[in-house]
């Protein structure tokens, strides 16, 4: 017994040494890996841009530069501690301070910090008006962005290079990691489709920084004026597209962390259904459920509550059951299992879709609906996606500024 015991022992040492080697040797690759630095701290690149020159800028509470001792201060301040001639701050989705709900009208108002009128860019007025840009030289565009289709700055940014052009101003996007950068997936947007929560014919996730994205704005035509726009990007420094990027400050407030962007390309379908995302919970896009699925096949529940970024979340005060995913892997896929075992589950497929057509302005097709109706295999939805994803792929190549992914994918 006491030689069974010992071996045992000496079986959970070797394993325990064995991981811990395994811990140490990530740690020390993750350690030689060079520093990532946005281009918002590459001052030397940019400012001279700006000498003698009257800026709006478009940001919102993700424009921050690093200092030395890790601590974080917004661009604008920044700017105007450089002496910069800022006129105005153009606030995407969220508001300036990044505090609104999805969807929440942002109304124009006036910074109180630094006293700087900030021109709302959602709810009305999604682009800039000729008079809001009569008195600036260069917009400046600094905004985390998530890498998916239907996360609303990317519009923002096509509607700023729009009104850029059509008033002969120049555009700097000062560039930015991509979270979901290392891969690509998902179908590409039809046309007929297009909206603010999808513009462009691009997969759900396509695989880009921010500023890859813009030269392919320009370099497509896909805004409707006559010019092109003067785009200049500043680069980032040391990007890694395979790398894994932890945001220092959530992009949006339902985005919290690391693992609800990951997820949020494949649970954000749900937005155009009755199942919620955990919106008003502490678990934003990392858990999801309705009243609707049977708690026989679904035993984890929740009870969305109003909270900061959810004034009135979808099933408010009910009982929610579906899926903890907090400890799935980390995806490089979109994952269509829970939107179709949902949907094979609720108890009344008729009201699983939402009535306004939302879940197709998401999909960019009214095909998926279809293919999730007829409960096609996820092998033959993602089948249905490859002609149009390849020819994406050869377009996409034209404009990436940084090396491209280590994997085959791309084949």
């Amino acid at each position: 017994m006491l030689k069974f015991k010992f071996k045992n022992t000496y079986f959970l040492l070797v394993i325990s040494l064995f991981f811990l080697l395994i811990s140490c040797n990530a740690q020390n690759s993750k350690k030689n890996e060079p520093e990532l630095i946005s281009a918002a701290n590459n001052l030397e690149q940019y400012l001279p841009l700006l000498k003698g020159k009257k800026i709006g800028i478009v940001a919102n509470q993700t424009s921050v530069i690093k200092n030395t001792k890790g601590n974080y201060t917004h661009l604008v301040d920044s700017l105007l501690s450089l002496h910069v001639n800022v006129k105005k701050v153009f606030a995407p989705e969220h508001g300036f301070r990044g505090k609104a709900d999805a969807g929440e009208k942002v109304s124009n108002s006036i910074d109180q910090k630094t006293n700087l009128p900030i021109i709302s860019l959602y709810g009305k007025n999604k682009k800039p008006s000729n008079a809001d840009l009569s008195d600036i030289d260069i917009l400046l565009f600094d905004i985390q962005d998530v890498g998916v289709r239907f996360y609303t700055y990317i519009s923002t940014l096509h509607y700023i290079m729009e009104a850029a052009s059509d008033n002969h101003k120049q555009v700097i996007v000062l560039d930015r990691p991509n979270p979901n950068g290392h891969y690509i997936d998902g179908p590409v947007l039809r046309e007929g489709f297009s909206s603010f929560v999808g513009m462009h014919p691009v997969p759900v996730v396509y695989g880009m920084t921010i500023g890859e994205y813009a030269k392919m704005i320009n370099g497509e035509d896909w805004t409707e004026s006559d010019y092109k726009c003067d785009l200049t990007i500043i680069p980032l420094t040391n990007y890694n597209r395979d790398s894994i990027y932890e945001l220092p400050i959530k992009p949006s407030p339902n985005l919290p962390n690391k693992k609800s962007i990951n997820l949020y390309p494949s649970l954000c379908f749900f937005e155009g259904t009755n199942v919620s995302c955990g919106r008003g919970t502490d678990q934003q896009f990392q858990i999801y459920g309705s009243p609707f699925l049977p708690v026989t096949r679904y035993s984890f529940s929740f009870e969305p509550k109003p909270n900061a970024g959810a004034k009135y979340p979808k099933h408010n005060g009910e009982v929610c059951f579906g899926e903890d995913l907090t400890s799935t892997e980390y995806l490089s896929e979109i994952k269509l299992d829970w939107l179709l075992n949902a949907y094979y589950s609720t108890m009344n497929k008729n009201e699983f879709f939402l009535k306004n057509k939302f879940f197709n302005k998401l999909a960019g097709n009214d095909i998926l609906m279809k293919q999730v109706i007829d409960q096609d295999p996820i092998r033959d939805i993602k089948a249905s996606w490859i002609v149009k994803t390849r020819k994406f792929k050869k377009t996409r190549q034209k404009y990436l500024l940084y090396p491209d992914f280590k994997s085959t994918e791309l084949e």
